[in-house]
């Protein structure tokens, strides 16, 4: 298996680009079947900034009229939740009242982003709010918020790769690796 370094950390090639394009694949023809021809043109609202990547290959997939708008948001330090999401950067600019809103996030693991951003969405008055991810882990989710769509359910771990960091170095990666055991 392929390993890379980063900073202090070894990772292990775990989901090549491949499978992970076919995934993606396969949760953007849900979402077409959705939302195509229903007149609505959904505003995507992409969590920078591990969800760039993501976001990029889930909208050439898609084949309907829609808007995208970028939040920042943070709540990683380390390999580590540190359990508080501050936003850094927000939705100037769109108009969420009244829209269908479809959130594209990298991952999702504890839930603590998926409730900010429902926090900073919800006074925008949305007519709904929809979580598309790329990767869902429910082992280590506890929240009630629905998560609509994802396109990998995965076991606890740290991982990067896709537009996942680990103190912002991975993220060029093309396939997802995962820390290697002793190591944390």
């Amino acid at each position: 298996m392929k390993r890379v370094t980063l900073h202090d950390k070894t990772f292990e090639c775990t989901i090549p680009e491949a499978e992970i394009l076919r995934r993606i694949d396969l949760l953007a023809e849900k979402l077409n079947r959705q939302w195509r021809g229903d007149g609505q043109v959904p505003l995507f609202v992409s969590v920078l900034s591990g969800a760039f990547l993501f976001t990029a290959e889930l909208l050439k997939r898609l084949d309907f009229t829609c808007e995208v708008a970028f939040v920042k948001l943070s709540s990683y330090r380390g390999t580590q939740s540190a359990g508080e999401v501050a936003q850094v950067i927000g939705l100037e600019g769109h108009t969420v009242a009244g829209r269908e809103v479809i959130v594209l996030e990298d991952i999702v693991e504890t839930g603590n982003t998926v409730e900010a951003v429902l926090r900073l969405l919800e006074p925008l008055r949305p007519d709904s709010v929809a979580f598309a991810v790329l990767f869902f882990k429910p082992e280590v989710y506890h929240k009630s918020i629905a998560i609509d769509h994802y396109a990998m359910e995965l076991p606890a771990g740290f991982i990067v790769g896709f537009g996942l960091d680990y103190n912002q170095l991975g993220r060029n990666l093309r396939d997802i690796y995962t820390l290697v055991e002793g190591n944390s």
